[in-house]
């Protein structure tokens, strides 16, 4: 381990920052237990010349709970079912930044 993943078990274990959550490898595989970072930013759309303000949310997930992402992936998060429209590592190598939709 690294400087960068210890931080990251630091942030994703602490319960003001970190979240339970259960993942499925395309949405149907077995659940999977793991704590992720949550944000929850707005973000504006132009939508034929209208800007709509629009909830994104983003995870950061440490590589190590979980190797492989992709699309169609998901995460329920309390009553909120997010699924991964893409996700990239980070310069690290150690946490995933994951975009999904409600």
């Amino acid at each position: 381990m690294n400087a960068f993943a210890d931080a990251m078990g630091a942030l994703v274990a602490d319960p003001n920052l970190g979240a339970d959550t259960v993942y499925r490898q395309g949405g149907i595989g077995p659940a999977v237990p793991v704590r992720v970072l949550r944000s929850s930013p707005d973000g504006v759309i132009d939508a034929f010349g209208t800007e709509i303000l629009s909830a994104t949310d983003i995870l950061s997930v440490a590589i190590a709970a979980l190797p492989d992402l992709a699309a169609g992936d998901s995460f329920a998060i309390g009553p909120d079912l997010l699924t991964v429209t893409h996700a990239e590592r980070d310069a690290s190598g150690t946490a995933w930044r994951v975009l999904c939709q409600r």
